[in-house]
């Protein structure tokens, strides 16, 4: 690691001189507003950017304020979430929003211990919304920032260690723009398989310059089919809701699912391919006239405002009805 005093400023100027000239512009870095910020950094958990970007500015259509997201019910939080996946952050969020308006007037927390005792919001999320927001200098580390700090070190780090090594890395002047350079570093240069060491800022100050071999084996992937039905008539579909008492997104809309047939396969009207963490599915849909048991019409107009799986909004979005 980089132990003295001048190794560790030449870092800071370096990093943060490359990260002024060639940051991405992306939305939430045109603001200082906490509530902002926060829904940036939920949304960025295990979600790329670029489907990111895609729901940002449409969410504060529908909740501006962090008091009209917490007013609002849990079905239209999740509707407005479809798409990003992994609900429970879009109902812990909700909960955060909650306890910020009842329990302390609406006064959003500026500091990362008081962020941490919010619903949902874990080390990282409260440094990052703390040094960003507020300025305070406490340091992050996500899978880019671990990447970073392992190759630099040329060694592999315990996660005491990284959170150490990261808070004595970190520039006390500019502690948010310091931390999201160090993610942008990894997310942009210092990646995974393939690190564009020519590129890096810090190069000369690296031990590993991309030969630490620190990723760890991808699981193979498993492989499964699903198959549902396709009923819609006069603009409407026929969905069916999940049950509320299940682990795996409840309360969501989705299409029926039929049993896997061999004839189905083959008259399939629809198919595509959908991944879910470590399983790849074929998905094929077929058209039918059946309505199934517990199911309901929504009109086709009310599909953008209901909580929607997002295999389900795959299917209605290739089927031209979303």
């Amino acid at each position: 690691m980089l132990t003295t005093a001048e190794g560790k400023l030449r870092f800071r100027k370096s990093l943060l001189h490359w990260y002024d000239a060639g940051r991405r512009d992306l939305p939430w870095r045109r603001t200082r507003d906490p509530y902002r910020i926060w829904v940036s950094e939920i949304m960025l958990q295990q979600t790329r950017v670029a489907a990111v970007l895609d729901h940002y500015e449409r969410f504060f259509q529908h909740f501006p304020t962090l008091e009209q997201l917490a007013a609002a019910s849990e079905a239209s939080v999740l509707a407005a979430w479809s798409g990003l996946g992994y609900y429970r952050r879009a109902r812990m969020m909700h909960t955060a929003a909650r306890e910020i308006v009842r329990e302390r007037g609406g006064r959003f927390p500026s500091c990362a211990v008081e962020l941490k005792t919010l619903s949902g919001i874990g080390r990282y999320t409260a440094a990052a919304v703390a040094s960003i927001a507020f300025g305070e200098p406490v340091a992050v580390v996500d899978g880019n920032v671990e990447r970073v700090l392992q190759r630099i070190s040329g060694k592999k780090l315990s996660i005491s260690e990284l959170w150490e090594n990261a808070e004595k890395l970190l520039s006390r002047e500019r502690p948010g723009d310091f931390n999201q350079a160090m993610m942008e570093l990894g997310a942009t240069v210092c990646l995974p398989r393939d690190p564009k060491c020519l590129s890096c800022p810090v190069l000369e100050l690296c031990r590993a310059k991309g030969e630490l071999a620190l990723e760890k084996v991808v699981a193979r992937k498993n492989k499964r089919e699903l198959h549902y039905a396709l009923n819609c008539k006069d603009k409407a579909v026929f969905l069916v809701r999940r049950p509320k008492n299940i682990s795996l997104m409840p309360a969501m809309w989705e299409l029926p699912q039929l049993a896997a047939e061999g004839k189905i396969s083959e008259s399939a009207w629809l198919t595509l391919r959908h991944s879910i963490t470590v399983t790849d599915y074929t998905v094929r849909v077929s058209r039918t006239s059946e309505q199934f048991a517990g199911g309901r019409w929504i009109s086709t107009e009310k599909l953008a405002k209901i909580p929607l799986t997002g295999l389900a909004r795959k299917i209605l979005m290739a089927a031209e009805l979303l």
